[in-house]
């Protein structure tokens, strides 16, 4: 298998790093967090310039028709920079959710938005009683004689207090009170019922819960036929996943590279840190995880578009793999940087932070070990 970038793909590559090395710097991300969003407008314009916005979106809709890989080049050079603006929730799954479940109306109306910078979209599914299981769906829509009825309670929506249209996941019930199948709801922002709880996210950005009280909807929020959504939410996940996997990256050789740095120029004893062998082979553990973390992340963007239990067996390996490196690379970073590396005169903490709450996200390293398990046993079937 060839994994030579292309030539288009070294360009977004280098322009991605020169970007975010000018531009998210750590002045810039305390004045982000300052904002009632948690992010830069003016930045998330500059993405749309940039092309990036547009990036994964299908040509036909405005967009740019790239790939994973290309959203993994992007999401690396994000996790250098931590990046706090909703590219995950609009972008990657956002638009993800609307370009393969959303009626031709709703793609033509949505996409070319998402493309330049002008709509923002969370993703709400995530509930108590799910424990990450995305089957599990307790929120319920009930038809009525002009929509729907949206009723239940979301957690851990990413972005959402910033996003002008939330995509919600809810089971369609009948008359008789019994759930059926699993569909996606367009809800706007302050549609009447619905109630928002904002919080700050570790290591930067905002999510927020959800309480759906009697939330009426038109008809035509419903996105696409009304079509079992469980499988395009897998999808969309697996893929988020991914990238996610290449920002921890991004992330975690940031670290590397800070933490040889340090030990170059911190010297005890009259000698730099980095002359003592222990230290020289802490480092070189450190690059080996940075090194397979990479190979995990990139498998699983190679296999985004593979059949399901293919792609969700490398979005899950890759999940649990980097996750375990991520946890290894930033206590041994900050450990190395001693006392500094827990202060706020440094970023090494915020890194740290970022990274813990990756492992969180979509479900930490044992969860995907275990659906790993699983999905093999269907392969082996």
């Amino acid at each position: 298998m060839d994994l030579t970038l292309s030539d288009e793909q070294r360009l977004l590559r280098e322009s991605a790093d020169r970007f975010v090395g000018e531009t998210c710097t750590a002045d810039h991300r305390r004045k982000a967090a300052a904002e009632p969003n948690g992010f830069s407008a003016a930045t998330w314009k500059q993405f749309a310039e940039l092309g990036w916005l547009a990036l994964p979106i299908a040509e036909e809709y405005g967009g740019l028709g790239g790939g994973a890989i290309e959203i993994g080049i992007l999401m690396e050079a994000f996790g250098r920079g931590l990046v706090s603006e909703p590219y995950l929730s609009t972008v990657v799954i956002g638009a993800g959710l609307i370009g393969t479940s959303g009626s031709e109306a709703q793609k033509q109306a949505l996409l070319p938005k998402v493309a330049d910078g002008s709509l923002y979209l969370a993703f709400a599914h995530a509930e108590r009683a799910a424990r990450f299981d995305l089957d599990k769906v307790e929120t319920t829509a009930a038809k009525t004689p002009n929509g729907f009825r949206l009723s239940g309670h979301k957690i851990a929506v990413l972005d959402g207090q910033a996003a002008d249209q939330i995509i919600v996941s809810a089971r369609l019930v009948s008359a008789n009170g019994s759930s059926g199948k699993l569909c996606l709801f367009l809800v706007p922002a302050g549609a009447p019922g619905m109630t928002l709880r904002d919080y700050p996210r570790l290591g930067g950005g905002h999510a927020c819960s959800l309480d759906l009280r009697d939330v009426q909807l038109p008809a035509d929020a419903l996105l696409g036929d009304g079509s079992d959504a469980l499988p395009a939410i897998e999808a969309v996940t697996d893929r988020a996943m991914a990238a996610l996997g290449s920002e921890a990256v991004g992330i975690m050789q940031t670290l590397l590279d800070t933490t040889l740095e340090y030990t170059k120029i911190r010297k005890q004893f009259g000698r730099p840190l980095s002359a003592n062998q222990v230290i020289r082979h802490r480092l070189a553990d450190m690059a080996m995880q940075c090194d397979e973390a990479r190979s995990m992340a990139l498998r699983a963007a190679l296999m985004a578009d593979a059949e399901p239990v293919a792609r969700g067996r490398a979005a899950s390996g890759a999940k649990a793999k980097i996750g375990n490196c991520a946890r290894f690379v930033a206590e041994q970073s900050v450990q190395l940087h001693g006392a500094m590396g827990v202060t706020e005169e440094l970023d090494i903490g915020l890194y740290f932070k970022r990274l813990l709450a990756f492992d969180t996200l979509f479900g930490g390293s044992a969860h995907h070990y275990r659906r790993h398990a699983v999905l093999g046993g269907r392969a082996q079937g």
